[in-house]
């Protein structure tokens, strides 16, 4: 635990918002590949560091105590690093990590988990699937991973996450959540989502957080509306090409307005 303004917190959380804090945010330019372009993060030059760099440290703990605060409201301050499966009473990990700490077979295991549970929908996109394209958006490094394990350190699911900008707007881009099958319906999907919420939060110039979901994928848009997640103004609608062709776009962008106390 750290001690953050007097308030005691769970050190993954500190540790999320140091390296949240220390990145910039770069415009994602389309569904697959964002631009490398970086602006300054509310208006600060945050150092590209760690947590443990002095410069950084007093602006990323006042950052972290309403993040932290809002993370123990889903998970509580001691519990922020496990989760119980609610059926068979099974210990998972939480584990917070930025591609460049991710090992090869960390990366791989995201990999396969998203070929696997959306494979079929990229393929059968306008887009298709590209492992080659996509290994390398995994690979960016202003993404930050939530991964989660079983408890023989097998990789059951993640969530990665990225501050940055839609049409000029700062936002937190859910790139992608994905787990093994005998996880959904568990509550731990909305879990991780609420951390993409308590991280937006946390940033005083965010006003929502993002995603894109394939419309084939009824499952996962049903749930995102549930979480209260609608249909974004960026997101393309159908319109008639030259020649009398009509576009049909196969996904949708949807975004959800932060919650903040009035």
């Amino acid at each position: 635990m750290a001690k953050v303004e007097g308030i005691l917190v769970p050190e993954p959380a500190v540790q999320l918002v140091d390296h949240l804090a220390c990145i910039g945010i770069h415009r994602r330019s389309d569904r697959a590949l964002h631009a490398v372009v970086s602006v300054p993060w509310m208006g600060m030059n945050w150092p590209q560091v760690g947590p443990s760099n002095p410069q950084a440290s007093p602006c990323v703990r006042r950052l972290s105590r309403g993040l932290c605060l809002r993370l123990g409201q889903h998970v509580g301050t001691d519990g922020w690093a496990t989760w119980t499966h609610p059926h068979t009473a099974k210990l998972y990990a939480l584990c917070l990590k930025q591609p460049a700490r991710m090992t090869h077979d960390e990366l791989q295991a995201c990999y396969e988990l998203v070929e696997k549970t959306s494979g079929d929908d990229y393929r059968a996109s306008a887009d298709g699937w590209h492992p080659k394209k996509k290994m390398i958006e995994m690979k960016s490094a202003e993404l930050r991973y939530i991964l989660v394990r079983d408890e023989n350190n097998h990789l059951r699911g993640f969530t990665s996450l990225m501050p940055t900008r839609e049409d000029g707007e700062p936002v937190v881009y859910c790139y992608e959540i994905h787990l093994e099958d005998d996880l959904h319906g568990t509550g731990l999907a909305a879990l991780l989502m609420g951390f993409q919420e308590a991280i937006a939060q946390s940033i005083p110039i965010v006003e929502k957080v993002m995603l894109t979901c394939f419309k084939s994928n009824t499952k996962a848009l049903a749930f995102y509306r549930k979480l209260g997640f609608e249909k974004d103004a960026l997101s393309p609608d159908e319109r008639r090409l030259r020649g009398g062709k009509v576009f049909v776009p196969d996904y949708l962008i949807m975004s959800r307005i932060v919650a903040r106390p009035s």
